[in-house]
């Protein structure tokens, strides 16, 4: 799920401060900590190769996230696309793949444990 910006409904404004809310935006039930991560990614980079091995060979984790500058496209388990760009706020839910599209950065929030996880396999699999 991706939103832009502009289609953030706006909830309050007032003089110095506009509140915006995007309201179901994912599930978070069912998971304990979350971690907080910044990514900064070149264009090119895709982690299909990265995340063999895990369920479907695919991230297993969902984010919620903000993307500062770039763009870059999710690939699902159906072969669904979707592409966000700089000021997008994202949720990707579990059984992703990301395709860096142009230089980006990205700031997310992940369940801890499962994202820790993924992190580890791909520290793995980059070591060979």
């Amino acid at each position: 799920m991706r939103v832009a910006k502009e289609h953030v409904d706006i909830r309050m404004e007032i003089p110095g401060a506009v509140i915006r809310q995007r309201r179901n935006f994912g599930d978070a039930s069912g998971f304990s900590r979350i971690s907080s991560e910044y990514f900064t990614l070149a264009a090119g980079v895709d982690t299909s190769p990265l995340f063999k091995g895990l369920d479907g060979d695919m991230c297993q984790c969902p984010h919620w996230g903000f993307v500062l500058r770039g763009q870059l496209t999710t690939t699902d388990a159906l072969g669904v696309e979707e592409t966000v760009n700089a000021n997008d706020l994202f949720y990707w839910p579990p059984g992703h793949n990301v395709r860096v599209d142009a230089d980006a950065e990205i700031v997310m929030f992940s369940p801890q444990n499962e994202h820790s996880h993924v992190i580890d396999h791909m520290i793995r699999k980059v070591k060979g």
